[in-house]
């Protein structure tokens, strides 16, 4: 074997051995890298067409298959902190209007700023409305249409009992 041959198995096992300890995604693509160099190097004596094979597959790995690899291996992750609390309910307590620039909820005994979707919602204190995402800091929330019926908000304070949330949550309303 020569030495170039043993040089990039030497570089694939690195690259290998890099990414079962990170487990990152990250150096698989040069380990790709360099086992197609390390098969370019049996053939072609010249080591700058090895490295230039090296860098191109590499490159070109990253590129084209990373996005589809993270989707894939990453679409199992446990959700952790904010992450978490997308999807769940949360309640008013100040008005939110995005044009005035205001608005804040409560969840999970916790105050957040929150702004709707869109401009020219205004959503009432004491409303329950479900967290679409997060954007920085604030929360993007709806109105839950699940409660919009039950119970209307000026005649109840089942709106502020987390009580009642859990209930409707319980239930699958």
């Amino acid at each position: 074997m020569s030495e170039q041959v043993v040089f990039w198995l030497v570089v694939l096992a690195a690259c290998a051995i890099v990414e079962l300890a990170t487990m990152g995604l990250t150096s698989i693509w040069f380990a790709g890298g360099a086992l197609v160099a390390c098969i370019t190097a049996v053939f072609v004596p010249y080591f700058w067409v090895q490295v230039f094979v090296f860098i191109a597959v590499s490159l070109l790995m990253l590129f084209f298959t990373k996005p589809v690899a993270v989707r894939y291996f990453n679409k199992n992750r446990i959700k952790t902190n904010a992450e978490s609390l997308v999807g769940q309910r949360a309640i008013v307590v100040s008005e939110i209007d995005n044009l005035k620039g205001i608005g804040e909820v409560t969840v999970q005994g916790l105050d957040w700023s929150a702004r709707t979707e869109s401009d020219g919602i205004v959503i009432p204190e004491r409303a329950v409305v479900v967290i679409k995402r997060i954007e920085g800091v604030k929360l993007i929330v709806d109105l839950d249409e699940s409660l919009k019926g039950v119970v209307p908000l000026e005649q109840s304070d089942a709106t502020l009992d987390p009580g009642f949330i859990e209930e409707q949550e319980e239930s699958g309303e």
